[in-house]
């Protein structure tokens, strides 16, 4: 039995759950509500207490039953005598107690299969849902009142098995809440920090859907009230004289045409219990979603899917020894048609302290390469072949467990929208110290230091208090700041800058890559930087990779790429950036756009572009070409292309 909220999935607001009472708090009927189950809940735990004697069987004058309301009974007798008033208000606690036993099973069983089968997705995801649905399938009351005829009168057995039958509907509630959430930058952020996946559900995802979690609660609490008092109007789960709303409904009915007005309290107390839980979930949906819109997931502009055979190149040594090694690392994609190729044979190296840009038009690869590097591709990505070394190990062959201790520890993950990768639910110095503590292991105390020094590190203004504020009181320069410092928080070695400057303004890019290049030349850090602004790429690089199409056009480094670039795409590109033109003349641009996913053409990809392409560009595969000694360029006419 279940009952399902239409809209249930939508998350809550960046504040909403911290803000959630104050909020309802402005809504009178929900204060109304608020309040009226307070007293009930009083009432259930005071009165059996306050009047020991109500259940007992010589309560009652039998010689005064059946009477309507008077001073002495202000609701009435029933037909043994007994006052109406007395056992309605001892009667509430056999009630709640059934309602709290349900909804403990419901929520316990509910929310952590909810929140596994829409986190962790897949083949999990698929059992959990069958199962649920084949629990739904079931008729609950049925079950329930065999429960009973093996268990009589237990309101314990008939409740418990209520919540279990009960719990398949919250579990997909949760799950369709959490799906969204999963994809939210931040959670992304969250791994990249190294934060295990049971943290980050409980952390991150949980105070998210809890709107649509409270709302489906109060409507599947009044769903156990009603089922408790039906039960109860049996006989199936208590025993006279203890009284219960469902017995004493039972009891009016039984002397309806003597004394109509006796199954008037209990009804009209279960329609007043069940109405302030649905009243409730509605006003709780309603604050839940005040504000909300959606924010993007990853972004996916490079998520694109290919499908051609890998080549071999060799891997450029950087000067001090490569820190990460990238060898013939081809990605696919999943998708309904079949699996198709996102990044194929891309091969290159960053060496300790050294800087490497990644450039490329949107939808060349290059992000989808650097999530590869940290194995967070989603969205059914996948490394087909290829190693990924990083100071001697081989990332792409490490289960996730592996890999987890070295995100955030090992290599740090700077993305290019700030204001998403942070979780909006948490204070930043909160955010800070969760990811030093979890990476490096110190106390409480020592995390919540060292977070205020790394934001005095990426030069905030009075760290103290920015280490108070949440997310969305920050700037977008502050935020891209406090994304950076939560990369560095597990001292990494490599850091990989996702076009870190594309959403700020020409300003606060200065800023960012000032700081970047501080901050490097005081750890010794390696950046992989992805960018497609070759002013960036000049400013802060010492060797570039240029990707098309999934694969490397050109590797070199900056003096000799900007110089004396050797293929045709790389040339096209610095003849479009705006950065060389001095004059008002039109900027120019390359024709024609990225191959769509699965269409690339035979031979070179940039074929279809490019003015120098012949018959033979379209035969076979297009090799890296070596035309220094840390030059190489994947066209047949590199050596016959020289200058800018």
């Amino acid at each position: 039995m279940t009952v399902i909220v239409p809209g249930a999935e939508i998350s809550t607001t960046p504040t909403a759950n911290r803000g959630l009472v104050r909020r309802l708090m402005r809504r009178p009927l929900a204060v109304v509500c608020l309040g009226y189950l307070a007293v009930v809940i009083v009432i259930a735990v005071a009165a059996p207490m306050l009047m020991p004697d109500v259940a007992s069987e010589r309560a009652g004058d039998l010689g005064a039953g059946l009477q309507g309301p008077s001073a002495a009974h202000p609701l009435g007798v029933d037909s043994l005598g007994r006052d109406v008033l007395e056992r309605l208000l001892v009667g509430t606690r056999i009630t709640l107690v059934g309602v709290v036993e349900a909804m403990a099973v419901v929520l316990t069983l509910g929310i952590p299969i909810g929140l596994v089968a829409g986190y962790v997705g897949g083949k999990v995801d698929r059992a959990i849902i069958w199962l649920a649905d084949l629990v739904l399938s079931l008729p609950a009351i049925i079950l329930v009142i065999v429960v009973l005829s093996v268990f009589p009168q237990s309101v314990t057995a008939g409740m418990v098995t209520l919540g279990v039958l009960a719990a398949p509907g919250l579990v997909r509630v949760v799950r369709a809440a959490t799906l969204p959430v999963r994809e939210q930058l931040y959670v992304a952020a969250a791994r990249v920090s190294g934060m295990s996946r049971t943290y980050i559900i409980s952390r991150h995802v949980l105070p998210r859907v809890m709107g649509p979690i409270i709302v489906q609660a109060s409507l599947l609490a009044a769903t156990a009230l009603l089922v408790q008092t039906g039960l109860a109007f049996l006989g199936l789960i208590t025993t006279p004289p203890e009284p219960s709303w469902g017995g004493m409904v039972a009891d009016g009915v039984g002397t309806l045409f003597q004394q109509p007005w006796l199954i008037w309290p209990p009804g009209l107390a279960i329609a007043m219990t069940v109405l302030a839980f649905g009243l409730l979930g509605d006003a709780v949906r309603d604050v839940s979603t005040e504000g909300w819109s959606a924010k993007s997931a990853l972004p996916d502009r490079d998520k694109h899917h290919r499908a051609l055979t890998p080549t071999a190149d060799a891997v450029p040594a950087g000067p001090n020894g490569s820190l990460l090694s990238v060898r013939d690392l081809t990605v696919s994609f999943v998708t309904p048609a079949g699996p198709i190729r996102a990044v194929e044979g891309v091969t290159f190296g960053i060496a300790r302290g050294e800087t490497v840009g990644v450039v490329g038009e949107s939808g060349c690869g290059k992000t989808t390469t650097a999530l590869a590097i940290i194995g967070l591709l989603g969205g059914g990505g996948r490394i087909d072949s290829g190693q990924v070394f990083f100071d001697g190990s081989d990332l792409a062959a490490l289960p996730e467990s592996e890999l987890q201790e070295v995100r955030g520890a090992e290599i740090g993950y700077v993305s290019q929208e700030p204001m998403v990768a942070l979780d909006p639910a948490f204070r930043i110095g909160w955010q800070l110290a969760e990811a030093v503590r979890i990476n490096t292991g110190v106390t409480r105390a020592k995390a919540k230091r060292r977070a205020v020094e790394l934001l005095e590190q990426v030069q905030l203004p009075e760290p103290h208090l920015v280490a108070r504020r949440y997310p969305h009181e920050l700037s977008g320069g502050m935020a891209q700041r406090v994304v950076v410092a939560r990369a560095l928080a597990g001292e990494p070695k490599l850091l990989i800058a996702d076009e870190p400057t594309t959403a700020l303004d020409v300003t606060i890019q200065v800023e960012i890559l000032d700081l970047l290049r501080t901050l490097q030349r005081d750890r010794g850090m390696a950046i992989m930087l992805v960018t497609h602004d070759l002013g960036v790429v000049a400013d802060m690089c010492d060797r570039v990779v240029v990707m098309y199409a999934g694969q490397v056009a050109e590797h070199a480094g900056v003096k000799e790429l900007f110089g004396d670039p050797h293929h045709p795409y790389t040339r096209a590109l610095l003849a479009s950036n705006p950065h060389n033109q001095h004059s008002s003349a039109v900027l120019p641009t390359i024709p024609g756009a990225v191959p769509s996913p699965g269409s690339w053409p035979q031979g070179c990809h940039f074929r279809l572009r490019c003015a120098h392409a012949t018959g033979q560009c379209g035969i076979g595969q297009i090799p890296l070409v070596q035309i220094g000694a840390s030059h190489e360029a994947r066209c047949l006419s590199a050596h016959q292309i020289e200058g800018v």
